[in-house]
């Protein structure tokens, strides 16, 4: 009979240290060894000795040299995976007993999209720093789907802008709590010098030969902006750009006749500001509720808490 083959002694937990698993959380997302150095403000010959020492703890390789310079293992993987939650949790801890201790620190990490960036979130960022200066505020911006994916993980501590539909696959996967601030209308912009910029009574027809700047595929606004169009019975744009940059998209309006569909509160804070003509097109309907979401299984640290007294 063929010889079994030999079993590997169980992983230890009193064998792991906490450094070493930063180090590797640094790696493991970084391009390599001399760029996470970098980020670690360390010697690659200390983060290459830290991973050693944590491969020796587990006693399984956690990268392999390649082509494209070093790549995870299979375990290497799966420790990512979980490193990522165990970090998160460790950030948690660390907000809340400095907050215990001195009643006004801690760390808030936010993601925003378009609706919530232009003015609603630079206002409660202000209202919640002149209360609590010494609060570290991180502002991460971008799609749907990312931004829930890291709220669920634990890398986001709140997403504020444009509420999702409830029965979107990922709000069904994991447990969000939303809380509706403001219900908001859909407009149109253009640049201030925009031929149609001084005209009444336009209809969406009358814009469909000028460049225009849309949401990427996947985001919920794009949708909305499709649907504004077929309901009016209008075929989409020829001219396209697709961009969820705000800095992109004002620029675009400022040199080009372009046009694009923007949250009404954001379109009237650019316009006060002078970057933007809200065109006279009429009422085209909701954009939806802006609010917050938050982990419904989790109680918001007390930072987090301070902010979302402040955005309410």
């Amino acid at each position: 009979m063929p010889s079994a083959a030999p079993s590997l002694p169980p992983v230890s937990l009193h064998r792991l240290k906490l450094r070493p698993l930063l180090i590797f959380e640094r790696v493991f997302n970084s391009p390599s060894i001399a760029s996470a150095a970098r980020e670690l403000n360390m010697s690659q010959s200390a983060v290459t000795k830290a991973i050693q020492e944590l491969e020796a703890s587990l006693d399984v390789p956690l990268f392999e040299r390649s082509n494209r310079g070093i790549v995870p293992t299979c375990y290497g993987t799966l420790l990512g995976e979980r490193v990522r939650t165990v970090i998160s949790e460790l950030r948690y801890l660390t907000d809340e007993l400095n907050s215990f201790r001195s009643g006004e620190s801690g760390h808030v990490i936010v993601g925003t999209l378009i609706s919530a960036s232009a003015q609603l979130l630079p206002k409660a960022i202000l209202k919640l720093k002149k209360q609590y200066p010494d609060v570290l505020v991180t502002v991460r911006e971008g799609p749907n789907e990312p931004l829930f994916r890291d709220l669920a993980n634990g890398e986001l501590d709140i997403v504020v802008g444009r509420l999702p539909e409830e029965n979107l696959p990922l709000m069904r996967r994991f447990p969000f709590s939303h809380t509706v601030l403001y219900p908001d209308e859909i407009c149109v912009v253009a640049g201030r010098r925009h031929p149609l910029a001084e005209q009444k009574g336009l209809r969406l027809l009358d814009l469909l030969d000028f460049p225009w700047v849309l949401p990427l595929q996947e985001s919920p606004t794009r949708a909305i902006t499709e649907k504004l169009l077929h309901d009016s019975g209008l075929s989409m744009p020829r001219n396209i750009t697709e961009s969820l940059s705000l800095v992109t998209n004002i620029g675009l309006l400022q040199d080009s006749a372009s046009i694009l569909f923007m949250p009404l509160a954001a379109a009237r804070h650019f316009q006060r500001l002078g970057l933007v003509a809200i065109l006279d097109v009429g009422q085209l309907g909701k954009f939806g509720d802006v609010g917050y979401t938050i982990r419904a299984d989790r109680l918001p640290t007390p930072a987090t808490q301070r902010f979302i007294d402040c955005l309410r």
